[in-house]
């Protein structure tokens, strides 16, 4: 007679024979070879699934009590924080949850073009993130318009009016997506629709990214690929553990935000009802739309604007075919070393340009800012490689930090 210990691993193997998701599971997450010298940094990505899941579970209960009409969308938002149990809580994760998905994905973006990791044979790798912070950007507008509060609404105004300064197809662009020529029933719940799609559709391209990574294997800090065994660890338990202590700090910093720093979420303009008649004396976007907004004020011209705001994303998805050095990590680039923080300070100072009125002295930081944007991707990426002499790349892993 079989004993009762040997049932589930009968079981098991059987489940494994016909669906083996625990030995692919172990191949890629337990077993997964990781090189041996990755930094902190590269605990961002674990950062940033922490947060888009809590973003995830949030966005569904608040989507429960949420009314998507003008007449009662800021209604139904009070009634979140005021009546419905622990709504305010659920609304706090939610909201902070979006400043903290913004902040680790700039951080893990910013890591990815320091250590080279768009390059060969990581392309898809870097195409599928770039295309993540795309569709994070159009959720979160979306998402932002929802409370129906006065800055929701003026700041839907200054894009889609951005939007009907295209010629020819601004127009019938604008009125298609808002269902009519302007903000009203029809327009908040497309907004409703459009930020839940693309919240799950996040979702399956996070997944694609993912995979390319366990294809192409990760990049690490030197931009050396491992050689060997002794290059490598496996994810389990050297990363998990890294990631996990990260993610217990992530979550301090998180929980700070929401229980002492509520006031960082929002704006206060934000809290009084949308009055289609009464525009704000400063029309403030969140922080991490605030590099964009600066761009887009750069120039007078709203086409041009737009432009320039769409293009300084749309740039990001050609860095790999614009840089064409064989070393990867600016550390053995000594001009890339200087000019990459450079860019780093120059979003920096986007964003602290699209938190002020567009006066003098930040209108002229937003020109220069976006003027070094586009010259270290369009004119110093594909320069530096024929002027610049590198640092010797080591030809191991073993040993490096």
């Amino acid at each position: 007679m079989r004993s009762m210990t040997e049932r589930p691993t009968h079981e098991a193997g059987w489940l494994e024979k016909r669906l083996p998701i625990v030995s692919v599971f172990r191949r890629e997450y337990v077993d997964f070879p990781m090189p041996r010298n990755l930094n902190s940094l590269w605990s961002f990505g674990a950062f940033a699934m922490v947060a888009l899941g809590l973003l995830v579970l949030s966005g569904i209960f608040l989507a429960i009590n949420y009314t998507p009409t003008m007449a009662d969308a800021f209604a139904s938002i009070e009634t979140i924080d005021r009546r419905v149990a622990s709504g305010w809580l659920v609304r706090a994760i939610h909201m902070g949850g979006v400043s903290m998905l913004f902040a680790t994905l700039y951080v893990h973006m910013g890591r990815s073009l320091y250590y080279g990791s768009y390059k060969t044979p990581r392309e898809l790798i870097w195409l599928t993130g770039t295309g993540l912070l795309a569709m994070v950007m159009i959720t979160a507008f979306a998402g932002y318009i929802l409370p129906w509060g006065q800055m929701s609404y003026w700041g839907a105004t200054v894009v889609i009016n951005a939007v009907n300064a295209v010629p020819g197809i601004g127009h019938p662009l604008a009125s298609w997506l808002l269902g009519g020529d302007g903000l009203g029933d029809v327009a908040l719940h497309r907004f409703y629709v459009l930020h839940f799609v693309t919240a799950f559709s996040i979702l399956g391209v996070i997944a694609l990214h993912v995979a390319s990574i366990h294809v192409s294997g990760s990049n690490n800090p030197t931009g050396v690929d491992p050689q060997g065994p002794d290059d490598t660890v496996p994810f389990h338990p050297y990363y998990t553990s890294k990631d996990g202590l990260g993610i217990c700090l992530f979550l301090a910093v998180y929980a700070v935000l929401i229980f002492f720093l509520p006031n960082l979420l929002t704006l206060s303009d934000n809290y009084v009802m949308a009055n289609p008649v009464v525009t704000p004396k400063d029309i403030t976007p969140e922080w991490y739309f605030a590099p964009f907004y600066a761009i887009l004020r750069a120039v007078p011209s709203r086409l041009g604007g737009l432009v320039l705001a769409a293009g300084s994303i749309a740039v990001l998805f050609a860095v790999p075919w614009l840089d064409r050095s064989p070393v990867r990590s600016a550390r053995y680039r000594p001009l890339l070393k200087i000019a990459l923080p450079v860019l780093f300070f120059s979003f920096f100072m986007l964003g602290m340009a699209g938190m002020h009125a567009p006066t003098a002295p930040w209108l002229w930081v937003s020109r220069l800012c976006v003027a070094y944007w586009y010259a270290y991707f369009l004119i110093m990426l594909p320069l530096l490689p024929k002027i610049e002499k590198t640092y010797p790349v080591p030809v191991a892993l073993q040993g490096q930090n």
